[in-house]
């Protein structure tokens, strides 16, 4: 059984068969799925899904590229959320340099607010980072983040910043590109993950794997991502499965 601990099925790319896609996943043996709402659309349609089906749980949060649009009153919105059964982190949150969408210094305040707010309610957090590494992490340190730990979702640094992370009491995660050709650098670090700290997810609808890349990406394609990883651990998929099941659960205070 797997837990795809990364995707956004509600998105619009879902709505003329999202049911059809949540039975592939459950019958492909994905058995926990983290479903993330990172806006005000987001948020709302990630707790519908988390309410509508057993096996989906949520995240919410602000993402860096909408941070711009983060009003007064929407932290105590996440923060009234997080009292939600089914709302196991805060996510996801971060920084992303590479979309021009919201300034630099509006992404860090947002992101430490947000910190602050998981360590408040000792939530682990679900981190986005696109072309940010360095600042990143020296929030993450400034901020103790550490204190509740969480997850660099779908991580495509270099292995010294993964060992940072790591230090910091957080998991890392690999998604699709993981089963690219040339994704030299993920595999890289991925073989150097500790098992007892590593995740699998999809990012569906993006980041679809090999080989189904150019279409779009559904959350029980991280079988792909669960097989890719196995091989390059040298584990059985069945080993690999369960381990990541374990890592999820633990991280998200699932039981």
């Amino acid at each position: 059984m797997l837990f795809d601990t990364h995707t956004h099925m509600d998105a619009v790319q879902f709505e003329e068969d999202r049911e059809q896609a949540m039975q592939r996943a459950l019958d492909a043996g994905v058995s926990k799925i983290l479903n993330i709402g990172f806006n005000r659309e987001t948020i709302p349609t990630t707790m519908k899904l988390a309410e509508q089906y057993e096996e989906v749980y949520a995240a919410v949060g602000w993402h860096p590229q909408d941070a711009v649009t983060m009003r007064e009153g929407d932290l105590e919105w996440i923060e009234e959320l997080c009292s939600h059964p089914k709302v196991v982190a805060i996510g996801e949150i971060g920084l992303d340099y590479y979309w021009d969408t919201s300034p630099k210094d509006v992404q860090q305040r947002v992101f430490r607010e947000q910190i602050r707010l998981a360590r408040k309610l000792n939530k682990p957090i679900v981190i986005h980072n696109r072309d940010a590494h360095h600042d990143v992490v020296t929030i993450l340190r400034e901020e103790r983040a550490e204190e509740v730990g969480g997850v660099m979702h779908c991580y495509s640094g270099s292995w010294e910043i993964a060992k940072q992370c790591l230090d910091m009491n957080f998991y890392i995660s690999f998604g699709g590109p993981v089963t690219f050709k040339n994704a030299k650098q993920p595999k890289e670090v991925l073989a150097q993950v500790p098992l007892d700290r590593l995740l699998v997810e999809t990012d569906a609808p993006y980041l679809t794997p090999h080989p189904h890349r150019g279409k779009r990406n559904e959350t029980g394609y991280v079988t792909l991502v669960a097989e890719a990883a196995a091989q390059i651990k040298g584990i059985s998929y069945e080993e690999l499965a369960r381990i990541t099941m374990q890592n999820g659960c633990k991280l998200f205070g699932i039981s």
